[in-house]
């Protein structure tokens, strides 16, 4: 008697990790869009940002698991896709990781230039840089940039998961999806 064992899904880890962080995105992009309804130098200002900061940093730290994930077998996608559209995710996924790590270190060196702390859980992380406004503002215009670029790239990544699993009906969506069910 023969089993099959080819694994057909993401591990649990990888799959929360995956959930985890979009829901962190959601935060970060949320605390900045709702920011802009708060008078400047409020608390609630300061509170969203703060709040901002730690989610980003969560990401930032999460996504170094999530590259180690990377390196275990990943279930293959099937009926396999084209070579054109295999390239265009592996692009579409260095983009992705480049935004979640570049990202919160634009917003740490922004901070160190501008002389404002960064904490994290209670932790400070020094300066690596000299304090400098004019850099500080250089800095943030990048940081706000790929930020911005951030909401592009998450939803084509949605949108390519949905157009993967409606229209050409493979099972690229449901080895990322919570839950056992794979239709």
């Amino acid at each position: 008697m023969t089993h099959d064992t080819a694994v057909t899904r993401y591990g649990k880890l990888s799959i929360t990790l995956h959930w985890l962080m979009l829901a962190l995105f959601v935060g970060v992009y949320a605390c900045v869009e709702i920011k802009g309804f708060m008078p400047k130098g409020s608390e609630a200002r300061g509170l969203l940002m703060g709040f901002h900061g730690l989610f980003g940093t969560s990401i930032f730290v999460l996504v170094w698991v999530r590259l180690l994930g990377r390196l275990t077998p990943r279930p293959p996608i099937t009926p396999k896709p084209p070579a054109w559209q295999t390239g265009i995710s592996h692009l579409m996924h260095l983009a992705l990781y480049v935004l979640m790590i570049v990202t919160p270190i634009l917003a740490w060196l922004m901070l160190a230039a501008a002389d404002k702390p960064f904490p994290y859980f209670g932790f400070h992380v020094s300066a690596p840089v000299e304090i400098d406004p004019g850099f500080a503002k250089e800095l943030k215009y990048w940081h706000e940039l790929l930020g911005s670029t951030g909401y592009w790239l998450i939803g084509l990544h949605a949108l390519a998961g949905l157009f993967h699993h409606y229209w050409v009906r493979d099972n690229t969506l449901t080895r990322m999806w919570i839950g056992r069910n794979q239709s």
